[in-house]
């Protein structure tokens, strides 16, 4: 089950406190979206605020277009810009390990339907969520929603419960009906991501990854690669980081080493297996005695 936390907590105020930051860096992200823009400009920008209002990313700004859902995060060298595409991007943020995580969808494609799906998914989960609710209730709403827009959910992508220091953890929200699914609990911590498509629903991994996270302790040699791994260990620990916000020299190769010893992981691009436009909305919640409080609202 998800990691709980009581109400009256200092942890539960570290949550809301990560959540009301990440509610301001999200709308001031989407503010600077615009055909021409820089990936790496905004992404940067966006994990500076954070720093600046006192929280942390919990995780690289995601800016993942048209066919990617998830794990798409600019280089150390990008210049990739913003053309007429679908651009979804996934913000998180912690306080002391304690995580807010959400998601926005900002069409420049013309296909507004699309994001009005997974919106309006998002809208109908969140007003269900309460003390003994199931995650396949859940699921079930955020099915019925995009499918009624003519668009399906991408099922093999689900919510999930926000940890301390752990980015993902249980329970799976899924994003259709499933009959074994869990009850929700007081203090539970959420995160609800509804995923609709114009496609047949499923993603596949690409070949690209620039997000990688602290997978077992290991000691290595390499200079660049030890360094490389004090920093993940102290800075990041568990939670999931850009190639870019490496500070040693060759951090392409520090990961590599790292990745052969299986120190470390890599998240691969997610793509609709189709080719085809994805839409993507998330609130973090917390469940409370007579319903939730969205965090990142």
């Amino acid at each position: 089950m998800a990691t709980g936390v009581d109400l009256d907590s200092e942890q539960y105020q570290k949550h809301r406190e990560a959540g009301e930051i990440l509610a301001t860096v999200r709308e001031e992200t989407v503010e600077r979206i615009e055909v021409g823009g820089s990936h790496l400009e905004l992404a940067e920008w966006a994990e500076q605020r954070i720093r600046e209002l006192g929280g942390k990313p919990a995780f690289p700004v995601n800016i993942s277009i048209d066919e990617e859902a998830a794990h798409a995060t600019p280089s150390i060298d990008d210049d990739t810009t913003f053309g007429e595409e679908m651009i979804n991007v996934d913000i998180g943020v912690h306080i002391d390990g304690w995580l807010a995580d959400t998601a926005v969808t900002v069409d420049l494609s013309g296909n507004p339907d699309l994001v009005d799906a997974s919106a309006e998914a998002l809208k109908a989960a969140v007003d269900t969520v309460e003390p003994g609710v199931e995650t396949g209730h859940i699921g079930a709403v955020i099915e019925r929603v995009i499918e009624g827009y003519g668009y399906n959910p991408v099922v093999n992508l689900t919510g999930h419960g926000l940890g301390h220091w752990e980015q993902h953890t249980t329970p799976n929200i899924p994003n259709r009906k499933v009959n074994q699914g869990v009850e929700l609990d007081v203090g539970d911590v959420v995160a609800i991501e509804p995923f609709a498509t114009d496609g047949g629903g499923k993603v596949k991994e690409g070949s690209t990854e620039e997000i990688f996270a602290l997978e077992s302790k290991g000691s290595i040699r390499n200079r660049q690669a030890r360094e490389a791994l004090e920093q993940i260990t102290e800075e990041f620990r568990t939670l999931p980081f850009a190639t870019r916000w490496l500070e040693t020299d060759r951090p392409e190769m520090a990961l590599r080493r790292l990745k052969q010893r299986d120190i470390v992981h890599g998240y691969p691009v997610l793509k609709e297996e189709d080719g085809c436009l994805v839409s993507q909305k998330e609130h973090t919640v917390i469940v409370t005695e007579d319903g939730c409080e969205v965090t990142t609202r």
